[in-house]
């Protein structure tokens, strides 16, 4: 708990579901108040339609987005030591984190958010457990950072 952090830096396995939608759910909750970025473990997938969907329901858009890993966000000139916290979205996420921040002074934080991929037969019910993961971003970020 306590005061928004002034830069965050959401982590998940691929950059193309959880910490995308993060990033943006972020953005629209507090705006300019904190610098936002997302990256994944890997970046070998693009970003989710389904996120993408289900975002646009609360007014944040997702179609812009360009995945990117750790490393590609390094090489672009954006170091790890720069952010506040780092919240990893994933197992995979947190390891890597972890690994990567054992020389800096920076917290990271890992919330057990649902990762939607997979679940569902329909496009309503895959929508649905996205919706959920959307939800349950919305209310950590209102409940650690109280927007």
């Amino acid at each position: 708990m306590g005061g928004l952090p002034q830069s965050v830096l959401f982590a998940c396995d691929h950059n193309a579901v959880r910490s995308p939608m993060a990033e943006g759910i972020m953005k629209k909750l507090f705006g300019t108040e904190a610098y936002v970025q997302s990256v994944g473990v890997l970046n070998d997938l693009e970003i989710d339609g389904f996120a993408i969907a289900a975002c646009e329901e609360i007014g944040v858009q997702l179609a812009r987005h360009r995945s990117r890993s750790f490393e590609e966000m390094e090489e672009m000139g954006e170091a790890l030591s720069g952010f506040d916290v780092i919240v990893t979205l994933s197992p995979a996420s947190q390891r890597r984190a972890l690994e990567l921040t054992r020389y800096y002074h920076l917290s990271v934080e890992y919330w057990p958010v649902m990762d939607p991929t997979g679940i569902g037969e329909t496009r309503e019910q895959k929508l649905n457990a996205y919706r959920q993961t959307r939800d349950q971003l919305v209310q950590r970020m209102k409940g650690s950072w109280s927007a």
